[in-house]
């Protein structure tokens, strides 16, 4: 009652107030017109002060009606995280802090902890200088689906979190395939002008792996490597890790096994080695898994090969399948160390790949660092439709590698070819001397797999050539026209060196681009095209610094054009992506994320 009553005398002193603002009000309306204007002005004032005192009184009465509620319900309510004093009706009433409700819309931070490596645009390159270009492939595809969950979630990717060959490999290309595992990969190539730049010429590398069918895979041995540290506990990241995991064990077979380890503060074996046929068993292992602790991530690692070893299968497939945020803190952190140990361990033949999850702390620099030592490969899980994708209908080119060190070199004919550039693969660049190097890194294909690579080349006689010719080339230029006419007609070669999973000797392919493919009157296959427009899509989220002026409608329109079949609308998703892009690039829309400095 007490309260109630000093809620009367506020709410009689307020109206009191507001009776005497209006007697004021009447009587600026009785002044002279010579002093209309500032009658107008003060009653203006007037309505602007009652409205004020209208709202405070409005406040005011909600505030002590929540107060009262509040005093009847207190003893059923526990208050955590707040401190109330009962000394003071002021106090009291400042004391109370309503939440407001739950967004359907994920919080953006500025700034997030989120880890990616920084690298610049391949650039261009002048013929006559530089005529070799050598390069390790790229199967992974973490970036595509990575920045898709950014653009649904409302904001732009950091730029270095767009890798453009990931975008344009996240694509399944008709390409010609090999008859047998004797030649692991076919080879084709293709050629069409820019979309961009209608001087330049688009030069497309196809590979298409060798894929069998499902029931002649061979035996699996999978180690489930489980991030189960505090910073998993998300629906998102170890709530998806479960369902993905499961998907891939119910298309396990019964000469197949599967462990899983679980590492945060420390590690331990959850399943050792067990039948594929044991689904249920394995199933409930999963869904018993829960979050809690800190990253010990190399502790768990070590552990995971252990397991590999001890289920390991002769002429199989082993593989570590690590799923987390990559959010190592504890133990082994040191990247350098974590990659020196992967690097050991595929000597014995078992491989590493990762698959990541979540957002806010991702750090996927270490992620693709660690797969790409480890002879796998790495994605970015950001669905359930994803881990489909991965790890029900790629199975095989997930878990089953057809062709390890694969090598790219291409040598463009001055006479021919002005300049080019490289459209991605910054992380994967080699020096020319690597390539015959059997000592030396590269990428994995796996079965069925689809591989690109373009470059954007400037053919000799062109007009609109981005670096000017040197004013002293011309003898040098006279003397290699005519130091041999065989070769006039050929543009580039194109050779790759790759070696077979269980060999250390690299074999030799390779196949000439001819001058006239750049002149032919042909319809340009979708292959190309469709590649064409991710690498558009690519660039301009990367800046389009080498896009003359395309636009994210003209990529938008060609890219609609270009789709072609789209049996799982993985092209359709695309264009809407890119019309995300093209809304959240409006300075009024734009929210950038923002990397943690290490």
């Amino acid at each position: 009652m007490k309260k109630v009553s000093e809620y009367q005398k506020v709410k009689k002193g307020l109206i009191v107030v507001a009776v005497s603002l209006a007697i004021v009000s009447c009587q600026n309306a009785d002044t002279n017109k010579s002093q209309r204007n500032k009658s107008v002005n003060s009653q203006q004032e007037v309505k602007q002060q009652q409205a004020e005192v209208l709202t405070a009184l409005k406040q005011e009465q909600k505030r002590v009606a929540n107060d009262t509620k509040l005093q009847v319900e207190q003893e059923q309510i526990v208050v955590t995280g707040s401190r109330v004093h009962a000394t003071s009706y002021e106090a009291d009433a400042l004391s109370i802090q309503y939440a407001p409700p739950a967004s359907p819309y994920p919080v953006i931070d500025q700034v997030n902890r989120e880890n990616y490596k920084h690298f610049e645009d391949s650039g261009i390159f002048v013929t006559r200088e530089n005529p070799v270009s050598t390069f390790s492939i790229d199967v992974d595809t973490g970036s595509y689906s990575n920045v898709r969950r950014m653009l649904n979630d409302g904001y732009l990717p950091p730029q270095d979190a767009v890798r453009l060959e990931e975008f344009i490999n996240y694509f399944d290309y008709d390409f010609t395939t090999p008859s047998s595992t004797d030649m692991p990969f076919a080879v084709s190539t293709e050629t069409m002008v820019a979309p961009w730049n209608k001087d330049a010429h688009i030069v497309q590398i196809g590979i298409k792996g060798f894929e069998p069918e499902q029931q002649q895979l061979p035996p699996s041995n999978l180690v489930f490597l489980v991030d189960v540290s505090g910073s998993m506990q998300s629906p998102d990241k170890l709530g998806l890790v479960k369902k993905a995991l499961k998907l891939l064990v119910r298309e396990s077979k019964t000469q197949d096994k599967i462990s899983l380890v679980v590492y945060a503060g420390a590690s331990g074996v959850v399943l050792e080695p067990t039948g594929g046929d044991q689904k249920i068993k394995i199933e409930q292992a999963i869904d018993n898994l829960t979050t809690g602790g800190s990253t010990n991530g190399g502790a768990g690692i070590e552990l995971a090969y252990k397991m590999a070893q001890q289920g390991f299968i002769k002429d199989g497939i082993n593989r570590v399948i690590l799923a987390t945020d990559g959010d190592f803190n504890v133990g082994t952190t040191n990247h350098e160390q974590l990659i020196d140990l992967i690097e050991r361990k595929r000597q014995s033949g078992v491989f590493f790949s990762g698959l990541g999850f979540g957002t806010g702390n991702y750090n996927e620099h270490l992620m693709e660092e660690l797969t790409n030592k480890g002879n796998g490969n790495y994605g970015y899980i950001d669905s359930l439709q994803e881990a489909k994708k991965l790890l029900v209908d790629q199975r095989a080119g997930t878990l089953m590698t057809i062709a390890k060190d694969v090598k790219i070199q291409v040598e463009f004919n001055p006479n021919v070819v002005s300049e080019y550039r490289l459209l991605g693969y910054e992380n994967r660049a080699l020096n020319r001397e690597d390539f015959n190097n059997d000592k030396v890194d590269a990428g994995e294909i796996g079965a069925g797999h689809s591989i690109t690579a373009l470059y954007e080349v400037v053919l000799t006689d062109s007009s609109n050539k981005r670096i000017d010719d040197l004013r002293y080339s011309s003898a040098y230029q006279q003397q290699s026209q005519t130091h041999d006419q065989s070769l006039a007609n050929e543009a580039a070669m194109v050779k790759l060196r790759y070696k077979l999973p269980d060999q250390e000797t690299s074999r030799l392919t390779q196949q000439v681009i001819n001058k006239a493919d750049f002149f032919q009157r042909k319809a340009n296959s979708e292959n190309i095209q469709f590649a064409t427009s991710a690498a558009s899509f690519a660039q301009l989220l990367r800046g389009g610094r080498y896009l003359e002026g395309w636009s994210w409608q003209d990529a938008i329109d060609y890219a609609n054009q270009a789709k072609g079949r789209d049996n799982n609308g993985y092209r359709a998703e695309m264009v809407q992506l890119m019309k995300m892009a093209q809304l959240l690039e409006k300075p009024e829309h734009s929210q950038v994320g923002m990397i943690e400095e290490r």
